[in-house]
């Protein structure tokens, strides 16, 4: 009779597992937006696949990505997340370039659909529309494989995926622009509003910019300013430093310039502490969007991230 030693089968199920983690992750970061929640999401499934009668999975990643993608719609679908994004007071969690949670870059559809710009239209979809999108665009899966994932039809699939690229593609403002050519832009709107220099601020600016703050979390929704003129003016609020600031933060900052999930940004950082993170959109050479992130726990990966990163010369220091 030969024995099987349990506990080595359990040792290689879960590296199983944990070869599949970090592209779980970023299936659910997209799906949630969120990688505090996404980091939930994985764990819970790691629970699901002890549970499970290992033996009978054919293809462990095809049950994984299933039972991972229910588990973030459920999420979605929860009255709390309903509150939370419906209130207006949800921003994506930024992620610094490099963290794997981001997942696959290799084509447009796949940057494109982990940018803060589409993880923020993709709230106008439905759960099913967003899951579509995220496993074809960013998956490459196809519709047959997406109707199994989500006991739908292939045809529901198609018909999703076509609503989720018009409403996507409707809200798109920005596209991609060359990396030397995204600094330049964002080095001359920092040094433009800590000098005070209004004009050229609204220069840098689309004539339909719009910029989102999200309060650093004490606001019960977001802060909207859509006129060059009106962001020109709270740039230069923000931008300027005051003692109350640096109290404020715990300490003078420097300012870097990072990849903030594939887009241009500021990142304000006292002691190794990610505080605020400013990111762009740009369009035609000008910005056409910035978003303000300074909610504390919406900055607990992006400094982990931080404090692991090699970063370059400060763009200005003693902030």
């Amino acid at each position: 009779m030969i024995r099987v030693d349990s506990t080595a089968i359990d040792r290689s199920d879960t590296r199983r597992f944990e070869a599949s983690r970090n592209r779980l992750a970023s299936l659910a970061y997209r799906l949630l937006g969120s990688a505090a929640d996404a980091e939930d999401a994985v764990q819970d499934a790691f629970l699901h696949w002890q549970a499970a009668d290992r033996e009978r999975i054919e293809v462990p990643e095809a049950w994984l990505t299933k039972v991972v993608t229910h588990l973030c719609l459920d999420r979605l679908r929860s009255a709390r997340a309903r509150r939370e994004r419906t209130a207006g007071a949800w921003l994506p969690e930024p992620l610094l370039d490099g963290d794997p949670m981001l997942g696959p870059a290799d084509t447009f559809e796949q940057r494109e659909s982990v940018s803060l710009a589409v993880l923020t239209v993709m709230e106008r979809l439905s759960p099913f529309e967003r899951a579509v999108y995220v496993l074809r665009e960013a998956f490459a899966y196809g519709h047959t494989e997406i109707a199994d994932i989500l006991g739908i039809s292939t045809s529901a699939s198609q018909q999703h995926l076509h609503r989720a690229r018009r409403r996507i593609t409707a809200g798109r403002r920005g596209g991609e622009v060359d990396p030397a050519s995204a600094r330049r832009i964002v080095e001359e709107f920092l040094a433009a509003a800590s000098s005070g220099r209004t004009e050229r601020l609204v220069a840098l600016l689309t004539d339909d910019a719009v910029a989102i703050s999200d309060g650093a979390g004490l606001t019960e929704k977001l802060l909207r300013y859509d006129t060059p003129g009106r962001i020109a003016s709270v740039a230069r609020a923000g931008f300027t430093s005051t003692p109350a600031k640096q109290r404020l933060a715990g300490g003078v900052s420097d300012v870097h310039y990072a990849l903030v999930n594939g887009a241009p940004a500021l990142l304000f950082v006292p002691g190794g502490r990610i505080i605020g993170a400013v990111t762009f959109d740009l369009r035609g050479g000008r910005i056409s969007t910035l978003r303000g992130i300074a909610n504390p726990t919406r900055l607990v990966r992006l400094t982990d991230a931080w404090r692991r990163h090699a970063p370059e010369t400060p763009l200005i220091t003693g902030w």
